[in-house]
């Protein structure tokens, strides 16, 4: 995906960051479009100079990415993360820009909501996934997986695992030993970039998912590793117990829990479906 539809019929160029699992957009694009900007250079240089904060970290805001011009040649443009577009925004004085500001105030205060009464986040998210369409037993499962994360997380931070990445790749060593595929591979699978791969399980990769993080969680709390290394292997321990069930269920049944089925909208599927036809002539 080159670009993608973010002001009425306007696009603005992105490209995925397979390495660090995030978006990364056109500035240039973003506030010409904000700004009806016939100089968008000169706009930026002004923003910066009303701006010193924005100023000071523009080389961490901003970084050189490769995209595609007008021409079709690809070249290295500036281009910001969502975090550092929407800071970037803040700095715009423009009415178009104004949606995007209330949108932040709104959030942030909804987040201080959250952190006073944290039984609004878990409403707040069962009411988004009912937006989404997803069903409502679907629902449970999911908010159920996330209660589950969160006890084992919160068991690895108490255990000396610190980290995001380390984070990452225990997380990784459970959904290898119970599905036979890391995060990255198995949202491959699903045809998925930036979105959350279990918000696109179906039921039974939920629970077989579910399984792995709870069987780890316990085997933490009995084993009481310590450190990167050994809760490790309490994750693959974990994932196991996960892998086993799963193969004896298919066993069973005779079909996969695996599936490359997933919940994305009906447009996007059919864009990935187009794109596959082309990619085999």
């Amino acid at each position: 995906m080159s670009n993608i539809k973010l002001f009425e019929s306007k696009q603005v160029r992105s490209e995925w960051n397979e390495k660090e699992q995030k978006w990364y957009f056109s500035v240039q694009d973003v506030v010409e479009i904000l700004t009806d900007s016939s100089d968008v250079k000169q706009y930026i240089k002004k923003m910066l100079s009303r701006d010193e904060q924005l100023k000071s970290n523009w080389g961490t805001i901003c970084t050189l990415v490769e995209m595609e011009a007008a021409d079709g040649k690809r070249r290295k443009v500036q281009a910001a993360d969502t975090k550092g577009l929407l800071r970037i925004i803040q700095s715009i004085p423009s009415p178009k820009a104004e949606p995007f500001k209330l949108w932040l105030a709104q959030v942030g205060s909804d987040r201080l909501d959250e952190i006073e009464n944290p039984e609004l986040a878990a409403q707040r998210t069962r009411e988004l996934y009912k937006l989404k369409g997803y069903p409502d037993d679907w629902i449970e499962k999911r908010m159920r997986s996330i209660a589950i994360r969160e006890e084992l997380t919160e068991e690895w931070k108490n255990r000396g695992v610190k980290e995001q990445k380390e984070y990452a790749i225990l997380t990784a060593e459970i959904s290898k030993a119970a599905f036979g595929l890391t995060p990255s591979q198995y949202k491959k699978l699903k045809g998925l970039k930036s979105q959350n791969l279990r918000d696109h399980m179906n039921d039974l990769e939920l629970i077989f998912s579910m399984l792995g993080e709870a069987s780890t969680t316990a085997i933490v709390k009995t084993r009481n590793p310590k450190g990167f290394v050994e809760n490790q292997a309490a994750a693959k321990q974990g994932g196991s117990v996960a892998g086993k069930a799963r193969r004896d269920l298919e066993f069973k049944t005779g079909q996969k829990v695996v599936s490359s089925e997933n919940y994305l909208p009906a447009t996007k599927k059919s864009k990935q479906l187009n794109k596959g036809k082309r990619n085999k002539f």
